[in-house]
C-alpha cells in the first residue's frame, strides 16, 4: 500500500488570494500562552502529505488542508481567540506556483514576528516511487502538463527547494508504506503518551440493514428476544429488567466477557497499525432489546479501560 493511496491533486484556486492578517494576537489583547502551536505539512505530491495530516488529526490536531498561505497567520490568530479550544494546528500546503510560494514566504516571516512557535514537516520521495505511485492510480502529475510524469516531478522539486531547507522535518516516503509513515510522525508528535483509541459502540437491527461504516459486527440473535414477552415488550434495552432478563440468560455474560477481552487484543494490533477510530456495531432483530442492552454494558467496559466511547443507538425507536 502506498503512502499516498488516499492523496490525490487538488487545485490551487487560491493562488492570488491576498488577504490581511491583522495584528499579532499579543498586541490584540491575546495572551501570548494562548498562541496554538502550529505544524505546516508540505513536499513533494505523491509522497504522502494526506497521510501525514490524517495522523495529526487523530492526535487530536485542528487540521485544515489545502488552505491558501496568506491564511495562515489568521488562522493561527483565530486559533489563539478561541479560548485554549484549538491549542495546535496543523496546515497541508501544497505549493504549485511562484506567487504561492512568496505568500508561504511572507507568512513564515509574519508567524516569526508573532512568536509563532511553528514546525515545518517536508514530505520527500525518490523520483523512481514517485512516478510508480502516478503510475498506480493513473493520474498525471499536476504540474508535468503536456509533459511527462517526471516532468513534472523535476519542476515541482525545485520550486519546494528552499522550502525543503527550512524544514524541521524531513521524512522520506520512498520505501515506507502507509503504516510506518504514520509511526514516524506518532514518534514525533504523540509525546510521551501513546494515541488514543476512540470508539463507537452502535446498537443496530438486522431487518434495517447492516452498519455501513462498521469494523466490528457481533451478533445478539442468539439471546431469547424480550419482544416475545409481553411485560417487556414496550421498554427497550436501556430499561433495567429488559438488560437484566438480556444478561439472566444463559451464555450473555460469557459474551460479553470474552467479546469484551477480544476487543483489548483488537485495540492493542489497532493502535499499532495506526487506526485510531473503530466502530463496533451490536445488532439483532430490531435494535430495541438486546443489542441496545448489550451496547451499554459494552460501552461501560471500554469506558472503564479508558477508551473514549461514544453509544448511538441507530435503530430503536424505530418501531
Amino acid at each position: 500500500m502506498n503512502v499516498n493511496e488516499h492523496e490525490e491533486p487538488q487545485d490551487q484556486g487560491g493562488e492570488d488570494a491576498q488577504v490581511s492578517t491583522g495584528a499579532a494576537a499579543d498586541a490584540a489583547g491575546v495572551p501570548e500562552a494562548a498562541i496554538p502551536e502550529l505544524v505546516i505539512i508540505s513536499g513533494m505530491s505523491g509522497a504522502g502529505r494526506s497521510t501525514a495530516a490524517k495522523c495529526l488529526e487523530d492526535l487530536g490536531w485542528f487540521v485544515v488542508d489545502n488552505l491558501p498561505p496568506a491564511l495562515i497567520p489568521t488562522m493561527v490568530e483565530l486559533g489563539a481567540r478561541s479560548q485554549g479550544n484549538v491549542a495546535r494546528i496543523a496546515v497541508v500546503v501544497d505549493v504549485r506556483g511562484r506567487r504561492f510560494f512568496d505568500n508561504l514566504r511572507e507568512s513564515l516571516a509574519d508567524l516569526a514576528a508573532k512568536h509563532v512557535t511553528r514546525r515545518i514537516v517536508f514530505l520527500e520521495s525518490s523520483d523512481e516511487a514517485l512516478v510508480r505511485r502516478f503510475e498506480s492510480v493513473r493520474r498525471p502529475h499536476p504540474l508535468q502538463g503536456d509533459g511527462r510524469i517526471v516532468d513534472g516531478i523535476d519542476a515541482e522539486r525545485e520550486l519546494l527547494r528552499e522550502l525543503r531547507g527550512d524544514a524541521d522535518l524531513v521524512i522520506d516516503t520512498s520505501s515506507l508504506n502507509v503504516h510506518e509513515l504514520r509511526a514516524k510522525m506518532d514518534a514525533q508528535f504523540a509525546g510521551e503518551e501513546e494515541p488514543e483509541l476512540r470508539a463507537t459502540v452502535m446498537s443496530f437491527g438486522f431487518k434495517y440493514g447492516l452498519p455501513v461504516d462498521a469494523d466490528l459486527v457481533a451478533d445478539m440473535r442468539f439471546l431469547p428476544n424480550p419482544h416475545w414477552v409481553p411485560e417487556l415488550r414496550p421498554f427497550t434495552g436501556l430499561n433495567e429488567e429488559v438488560s437484566a432478563y438480556v444478561f439472566n440468560q444463559p451464555g450473555a455474560k460469557e459474551f460479553l466477557d470474552r467479546y469484551a477481552e477480544l476487543l483489548r487484543l483488537i485495540a492493542a494490533g489497532y493502535r499499532r497499525e495506526g487506526k485510531r477510530y473503530v466502530t463496533i456495531a451490536i445488532g439483532c432483530t430490531g435494535g430495541k432489546h438486546r443489542s441496545v442492552a448489550t451496547s451499554e454494558k459494552l460501552a461501560a467496559r471500554l469506558a472503564a479501560e479508558g477508551v473514549e466511547t461514544v453509544v448511538v443507538h441507530r435503530d430503536m425507536g424505530r418501531e
